[in-house]
């Protein structure tokens, strides 16, 4: 393992010279992409029909193609699932990235080509692990292995030739991965593509407690699902007494900060932790420097990016700039056309960049996932920000939080509602509230007008669940494990009334 640990570190040391490449020239690697994209497209049947011969220049591709949801394309991707090909893409797509839902109670299935896998998300992978070898040259990472918590996969029902596969993109990958890759990762991949959630877990538990991990990938709510019951089988009190060369953990999907002080208590304060942005539609960013924790958009993935500004994001035909125009501190919406056949499709994502040199974003929300039933603009952002202060100051921990508009009536003025679940409830409820509620109003102007002398919204109102409330709202919709997560924001009452409902059960 020592040869091989020396072996993989020089490789993934070596991808950095392109990573600096599309650093420096990142405009022109962008254009590049750009051309490659529509030319290999052209006699699709998605580019026959829009015109794709026609096309040289992002401007004549912003004039001619429009902005696509997924309610726009699901005709290409249901035919494509039914085996039809040359849709969208002209390699054969056999597999697809089953979506959460968690901006529309329909899953969504996105089609995963061949040069999709091996130029973005395997690349992604290897990009992760190179950055992290800059950055720690003397690193024992692949003396161990990586322990990866995988999602389900199933075979596609519309293909009649049950040829095809879907299932969440970690499973994907997995599924798909080189294979050498077995040897420096655990579990085996029939526990890790296990579809009863619960049994996977103990499964796990059992196949890594005596192995030698390195390092884990994977979402912070379910790793620390894992991480807590690991500690009560093994009867250890820390994972570095079960895993004492643990180094590193490979997140993504939801803001680390909420999460930070529950890491610090079950593994320790020697850790790295490296933020990733890999979603169904392709991976997007990585960490590059572990002291800032906004992340280095990756430019040569197969993926062209475009941008809607924040105030366009809602309008039938919004502007829309090229990565050319952005400017630090604004959100953007993002404009993904890529190697799998997503032309201008907008992913639900909002970002926000911090730098132009290099390109450097954070993740600030869902363009579906806001609270503005008062004008208040109110973002996921703004509320993983509000909960990590009140969190801090009042020395809680919270695992889970959902928060929606409570409306006017004639006896009171509207305000936020929130379903919050901490590891051990706040001693001061009243102060927790008070410093949640004082955070929002320094972080987002608007909210703070509308809170001036509860004029128009009054004070937060707080339900403190109890442990376990999230884990059995989202097992009993079928959503535990892989790439599901909590909607954090609702602009409508549809998760806190269905969440309110079974706190009132719990209590009667």
């Amino acid at each position: 393992m020592a040869i091989l640990n020396s072996i993989i570190t020089w490789v993934m040391k070596k991808r950095m010279h392109d990573i600096e490449l599309f650093m420096k020239y990142p405009l022109e690697v962008q254009e590049e992409l750009f051309k490659k994209l529509i030319t290999t497209a052209r006699n699709t049947e998605f580019g026959r029909t829009h015109g794709f011969a026609d096309i040289y220049t992002q401007n004549q591709f912003r004039k001619m193609i429009p902005v696509f949801t997924y309610e726009d394309i699901h005709p290409y991707i249901e035919r494509n699932m039914r085996g039809e090909q040359n849709l969208l893409w002209p390699s054969d797509v056999k597999w697809f990235a089953k979506s959460s839902g968690t901006t529309n109670a329909r899953s969504k299935f996105i089609p995963v080509s061949y040069e999709a896998l091996e130029d973005c998300h395997f690349k992604g992978g290897k990009d992760m692990l190179s950055l992290y070898c800059n950055h720690f040259p003397e690193t024992k990472l692949f003396d161990g292995k990586s322990l990866t918590i995988s999602g389900s996969l199933d075979v596609n029902q519309f293909d009649s030739n049950n040829e095809s596969y879907y299932g969440d993109v970690s499973a994907v990958i997995t599924m798909n991965l080189p294979f050498w890759v077995k040897f420096v990762r655990t579990p085996s991949i029939d526990i890790a593509l296990m579809n009863e959630w619960e049994e996977k877990i103990e499964k796990m538990v059992q196949h890594t407690k005596d192995e030698n991990v390195t390092s884990i990938a994977g979402v912070p709510t379910w790793t620390i699902v894992l991480l807590k019951r690991l500690l009560e089988v093994t009867g250890k009190e820390n994972i570095r007494e079960v895993w004492p060369n643990l180094e590193v953990f490979f997140h993504g999907a939801v803001a680390f900060g909420p999460y930070r002080n529950i890491f610090k208590k079950l593994v320790g304060d020697e850790m790295t932790y490296l933020e990733t942005y890999n979603a169904s539609e392709g991976f997007f960013g990585i960490q590059n420097d572990i002291n800032e924790p906004d992340m280095l958009l990756m430019l040569d993935y197969g993926i062209f990016y475009e941008f809607i500004p924040f105030v366009e994001i809602h309008k039938e035909a919004p502007k829309v700039i090229g990565l050319g125009d952005v400017q630090v501190g604004e959100q953007y919406a993002l404009l993904i056309s890529t190697n799998a056949g997503l032309w201008r499709y907008q992913i639900g994502d909002t970002i926000e960049f911090t730098s132009t040199d290099p390109y450097k974003i954070r993740i600030s929300g869902r363009t579906k996932h806001f609270i503005n039933a008062f004008g208040e603009e109110v973002i996921v952002e703004n509320a993983e920000k509000a909960i990590e202060v009140a969190s801090e100051k009042c020395g809680v921990e919270v695992v889970n939080f959902t928060a929606a508009p409570k409306y006017f009536d004639t006896a009171e003025n509207g305000a936020h509602e929130w379903v919050i679940e901490f590891e051990e409830q706040p001693s001061e409820p009243e102060e927790f509230k008070r410093l949640l509620d004082e955070t929002l109003r320094s972080v987002n102007s608007d909210y703070d007008a509308k809170r001036h002398r509860n004029i128009a919204l009054s004070a937060p109102v707080i339900h403190f669940a109890p442990k376990g409330t999230f884990y059995e709202w989202m097992k009993g919709r079928g959503k535990l494990g892989g790439q599901n997560k909590v909607p954090r924001l609702s602009n409508t009452r549809e998760y806190i009334d269905d969440i309110l409902s079974k706190l009132q059960t719990y209590k009667s």
